[in-house]
């Protein structure tokens, strides 16, 4: 009777053993929406769908000031924090672009969210950007340090991600990462760049995350 017992009891922790770890791979296998608002699991899940279209991208997480450059298979290839939109929000205004700067009302600075088609482009000064979404003038560039009052090197540096709201929608990389890491990925073809949205849930703003498997 022991025996038959202790069987049991074998059996019963051999079959709980196996559900705990089947679902922990499909956790793995399928990031939950919450989950995805960490740029390595949304990039998990972009590649899973093939979103990306075998290509490399970026992500840009809004909520912590930060870019993540990954590989085409997903693998992170470096992190950055960046400058974003003064405002909190995830849409631009309609007819923002057309605008001249200094009829924008600190209210309506926002760094949009969402995936965009980028292609490499030149300001007005030349320099080399990459476009996220040009209707809007949004773009993602090194940062500028020509007003000296807005103390943007010593933003990117503080551990404040307040203090990295401060553009009026453009993404600012420090120089040295723009060059190694978002040039070579995006500022010589078009690419993809998912921005992650700091006031609705990822999957409002991205459509592979709604599909089902």
């Amino acid at each position: 009777m022991n025996a038959v017992t202790a069987a049991a009891g074998t059996a019963s922790r051999t079959l709980a053993v196996f559900v705990s770890l089947s679902l922990l791979s499909l956790s793995a296998s399928t990031p939950s929406p919450a989950a995805v608002e960490d740029p390595r699991l949304l990039a998990r899940a972009i590649v899973a769908a093939a979103d990306n279209r075998a290509a490399p991208f970026a992500v840009v997480d809004k909520k912590n000031a930060r870019v993540f450059v990954f590989d085409a298979a997903g693998r992170l290839q470096g992190s950055s924090p960046v400058l974003l939109g003064l405002a909190r929000g995830d849409d631009s205004v309609p007819g923002i672009g057309e605008r001249e700067m200094s009829r924008i009302r600190p209210d309506e600075r926002t760094t949009p969210a969402g995936r965009f088609k980028t292609e490499p482009g030149r300001n007005t000064k030349g320099e080399d950007i990459v476009w996220i979404d040009y209707d809007a003038a949004v773009s993602m560039h090194r940062v500028r340090t020509t007003d000296s009052s807005e103390h943007r090197l010593q933003r990117l540096a503080s551990p404040s991600v307040a203090d990295n709201r401060i553009s009026y929608g453009c993404i600012n990389v420090p120089a040295a990462f723009y060059d190694a890491y978002i040039k070579p990925v995006l500022g010589s073809r078009r690419g993809v760049v998912y921005v992650l949205p700091e006031t609705v849930a990822p999957h409002q703003r991205f459509e592979f995350l709604s599909q089902p498997a």
